[in-house]
């Protein structure tokens, strides 16, 4: 058997990847690969790679093609016989070599992987080291906010409100910081009011964009209360609000429904908050559509390529999914958070 060489540090990535030779057997795979199905990576290898589709047939059909192109694979089933069945979204491609390549995005998280192995070691320890350097001048800001507080005590409302705002960004940047030095178990979830936290991420967009941007707010004000992290929350939308004012959007509206009876990652949930963030900026380039979520993927030079990824975890921290569609002058991205079920059952019941 030829075996194909897969793309460097890959072992790094905490997306599963798996790679075959040219007659479609597999040649080997990363460790979030193995993970991802619960067996040995040396199991795998000499298989041949259309054994592993546990449903269809996609995997046979686009190596019978011979394709070049790269092939979007929706709801892939990969398993081993007599081992459970794993779903994921992915990619199929050819390799320079003739051999092939399979990346798969699971629809859950991985079991018992910790959400910092997505990226490779040294990416985060140079984070750390950014994170311990950005203390100092956060402090020096605090400091700041904290005399302009002072200042602003005689002076109208939305001045105050500015300062006020400052102080709680600060805050949660501080917070951030802490948990990049040092990672905590997730806070407990809270019933929280999501229209708050969409005010808080409109009050920032009208800061940083000024007259630049129109924003809208579409409201249903029946949504009741659900639980999550507010704060996660609120980044997850500031990064989808920011991504489109960078995408050149002059119109951002953050629509808000309630939707009944629906299933969200297999699960059906009597009651779900459908959050939009809509705008008429440039779109998705069509060559990152496949890997959007990924980290360091980006449509900007200047750009880290984690907003969009810490975004989809927030949506899976809260039992959620994120998703989009997007053509030149139209994207959305849907955030779909059950309000009761699951995650209201597992709060601890009090005495």
């Amino acid at each position: 058997m030829t075996a194909s060489l897969p793309p460097p540090a890959i072992d790094h990535l905490g997306t599963p990847v798996a790679w075959a030779d040219a007659e479609g057997r597999i040649a080997g795979c990363n460790p979030a690969f193995a993970r991802w199905l619960g067996v040995s990576g040396r199991r795998l290898v000499g298989q041949p790679l259309v054994a592993l589709e546990a449903q269809g047939e996609a995997l046979a059909h686009f190596l019978a093609r011979d394709e070049r192109d790269s092939l979007c694979l929706h709801r892939l089933a990969l398993a081993l016989p007599g081992e459970a069945v794993r779903f994921a979204e992915g990619w199929m491609s050819r390799l320079d070599d003739g051999g092939w390549l399979l990346e798969a995005h699971p629809v859950d998280e991985f079991p018992g992987l910790d959400p910092t192995q997505a990226l490779p070691s040294a990416l985060s320890a140079a984070l750390k080291g950014l994170a311990h350097e950005l203390r100092n001048p956060l402090a020096g800001l605090k400091g700041a906010a904290q005399l302009l507080a002072r200042r602003a005590t005689q002076r109208d409302a939305d001045e105050r409100e500015l300062v006020e705002l400052i102080g709680t960004e600060i805050e949660r940047l501080n917070s951030l910081l802490d948990q990049l030095l040092s990672p905590a178990p997730a806070a407990p979830h809270a019933a929280l009011n999501i229209h708050a936290a969409l005010e808080r991420v409109l009050r920032l967009a009208e800061n940083e964009a000024g007259w630049a941007v129109r924003l809208q707010r579409d409201y249903d004000p029946s949504i009741p209360e659900l639980h999550g992290d507010a704060d996660r929350l609120s980044q997850a939308i500031w990064n989808l609000v920011r991504n489109a004012m960078q995408a050149g959007a002059g119109s951002i509206t953050l629509r808000t429904r309630v939707e009944h009876g629906v299933r969200i990652n297999e699960q059906l949930h009597p009651l779900a908050l459908r959050l939009e963030i809509a705008d008429d900026g440039r779109g998705v380039p069509e060559d990152l559509a496949e890997h959007l979520f990924l980290p360091l993927v980006s449509g900007r030079a200047e750009g880290t390529g984690l907003g969009l990824a810490l975004a989809q975890q927030v949506a899976r921290e809260h039992r959620g999914t994120l998703t989009y569609r997007s053509r030149p002058g139209h994207t959305v991205f849907i955030l779909l958070l059950p309000i009761s079920g699951s995650l209201a059952a597992e709060e601890p019941a009090h005495a």
